[in-house]
C-alpha cells in the first residue's frame, strides 16, 4: 500500500511536463489525482501529452487519476474544479500549483518593451491563478485542519532568467505562498515553495536540441532532473509529520531530496545550483520574530 493511499492531490497543469511527473508521483505512492490542463486531445498542443493520458498513467501507477478540463486563467473553470474536488472526495489533502504559460518568444534575446503585452499572461496563470486554486484549496484545508500546497519556482526568482514577466512571477510565487503560510499555520495547513533547476521536460529536453544557445548558460551547464523527482519530493513533504516546520519556506528541490532521502531515477543525487544561480529568499515561518 503506498504512503499516500486515501490521501486527495489536485496538480496543476499537469498535461505534461513537471506537472505530468509529479501527477505520476503521487499517484504512484497510491494518492487520487486530480490531473487539470487545458490539453484534452492529442494535436491540440505542439507538444505531446494530454491531461486524459496522464490520468490513465496516473491509474496505471496504482492511484487513480481523474483528468480535468480546465484553464487555469478562467476564475469560472478554477472555481469549477475544486467543487468538483470537494463533491466526490469531501477531502483535500495536496495542491501543487504549477500551472504557467510559456510564450513562443521567452527564449528570444529582446527587451520587455520588445515583446507583445500579451506574455502578462505569465502573471495570470503563473501568479493570479496560483492564488485562486489556494483560495479555493484553503477552503477545503482549513476545516479539516490539515493540508499541503505547494508551489512550483525557481532560481529566476534571484537571478536574471528569460526576461522580466518570467522572474516576476517566479518571485511572486514564492512570497505569496510565504504569506499565506502565515495565515494557514494557525489551521494545521502548510504552504511551501520548490525551486526547480533545470528539469528534463519534454520542452526542455526540445530547447536543448534545438537552440541552447538561447538559454540561461548556467541552466544548461545541469545535468537536470527527472520530472518525476519533485513529485517524490513531495511525496515525502506530504507524509512528513513534522511538514509545519518548513511552513512558509522556499526550499531548492535538490537540497530538501536529501533531507528525505530522495533521488533520481537513476539513483543518482540531483545537483543543487544555490552557488551558481542564488539562494532562496524566504525562511519557514515558525521561529521567525514577528510572524
Amino acid at each position: 500500500m503506498g504512503k499516500l493511499q486515501g490521501k486527495v492531490a489536485v496538480v496543476t497543469g499537469a498535461s505534461r511536463g513537471i506537472g505530468k511527473g509529479i501527477a505520476l508521483a503521487l499517484a504512484a505512492e497510491g494518492a487520487t489525482v486530480y490531473v487539470t490542463g487545458r490539453t484534452v486531445s492529442a494535436g491540440d498542443h505542439a507538444l505531446p501529452g494530454t491531461v486524459g493520458e496522464t490520468a490513465a498513467e496516473c491509474t496505471r501507477r496504482g492511484g487513480r487519476g481523474i483528468a480535468v478540463r480546465c484553464d487555469h486563467a478562467s476564475a469560472a473553470d478554477v472555481a469549477a474544479l475544486f467543487a468538483r474536488v470537494e463533491a466526490e472526495q469531501g477531502r483535500l489533502d495536496i495542491l501543487v500549483n504549477n500551472a504557467f504559460v510559456i510564450p513562443d518568444d521567452l527564449l528570444e534575446p529582446k527587451g520587455f518593451w520588445e515583446k507583445p503585452l500579451s506574455n502578462l499572461a505569465m502573471i495570470d496563470v503563473g501568479v493570479t491563478s496560483n492564488f485562486v486554486a489556494a483560495w479555493h484549496a484553503a477552503r477545503i484545508m482549513v476545516p479539516q485542519g490539515s493540508g499541503l500546497i505547494v508551489a512550483i519556482s525557481g532560481y529566476a526568482a534571484v537571478t536574471y532568467t528569460y526576461g522580466v514577466l518570467f522572474g516576476t512571477s517566479k518571485t511572486a510565487v514564492g512570497r505569496m505562498t510565504r504569506d499565506m503560510a502565515v495565515e494557514l499555520m494557525p489551521h494545521g495547513v502548510a504552504a511551501v515553495t520548490l525551486w526547480q533547476g533545470l528539469t528534463l521536460t519534454e520542452r526542455a529536453r526540445e530547447n536543448l536540441a534545438k537552440v541552447p544557445d538561447k538559454m540561461t548558460r548556467s541552466i544548461t551547464g545541469q545535468k537536470g532532473s527527472s520530472v518525476e523527482h519533485p513529485g517524490r519530493v513531495i511525496a515525502a513533504m506530504a507524509c512528513d509529520p513534522a511538514i509545519m516546520a518548513r511552513s512558509g519556506g522556499e526550499f531548492i528541490t535538490a537540497e530538501i531530496a536529501r533531507d528525505y532521502g530522495v533521488t533520481d531515477d537513476d539513483g543518482t543525487w540531483v545537483e543543487s545550483m544555490r552557488d551558481q544561480r542564488g539562494a532562496p529568499l524566504w525562511m519557514p515561518v515558525q521561529g521567525v520574530s514577528g510572524q
